[in-house]
C-alpha cells in the first residue's frame, strides 16, 4: 500500500466499484498482453473498463469522474485536447515526490482493501 494514488483512490471509493492489480502479477501482466502493453517503462495509471482501456489522463479523468460528487467536475477538462491533457499529466508524473511528497512507510492493508485488489489466486481461478 505504498502508491498514494491507490490510497487516494480506495479512501474515496465508498461505492468500490474499483479493483487493483499489480502489473508485476499473473493477473496484470495477462491484462497488459491482452491489450498489447509493455510494462517496460510504463509510467502510467491504467484503467480497464469494458474491455477499454484508458491511460494518463483519459483514465484520470474517468476514474476521478466515477467517484462521483465535486470529482465529477474533472469532465471540464474533456474540452482539453489530449495531447495537452498528457503532457501535463506527464509533468505532473515526472514530478509527482517533489509536488506530493514520498511516504517513508507503507500502510498496512485491511482485509476490506486486501478484497479489492486482483492476485494471482483470481487468475489462476479463471483460467
Amino acid at each position: 500500500m505504498c502508491n498514494a494514488f491507490v490510497r487516494f483512490i480506495l479512501k474515496r471509493d465508498k461505492r468500490k466499484q474499483f479493483q487493483f492489480a499489480s502489473l508485476q502479477s499473473k493477473y496484470g501482466a495477462a491484462l497488459l498482453t491482452h491489450f498489447n502493453l509493455s510494462s517496460e517503462n510504463l509510467k502510467t495509471v491504467i484503467l480497464f473498463d469494458e474491455e477499454k482501456i484508458f491511460t494518463q489522463s483519459d483514465a484520470g479523468i474517468k476514474i476521478f469522474s466515477s467517484l462521483g460528487g465535486m470529482w465529477k467536475t474533472v469532465l471540464v477538462f474533456k474540452i482539453v485536447p489530449g495531447f495537452v491533457r498528457n503532457g501535463i499529466y506527464n509533468l505532473l508524473a515526472k514530478n509527482r515526490y517533489a509536488i506530493f511528497g514520498k511516504s517513508d512507510q507503507c500502510s498496512v492493508p485491511t482485509d476490506d482493501v486486501k478484497a479489492r485488489f486482483l492476485d494471482d489466486s483470481i487468475f489462476t481461478a479463471k483460467t
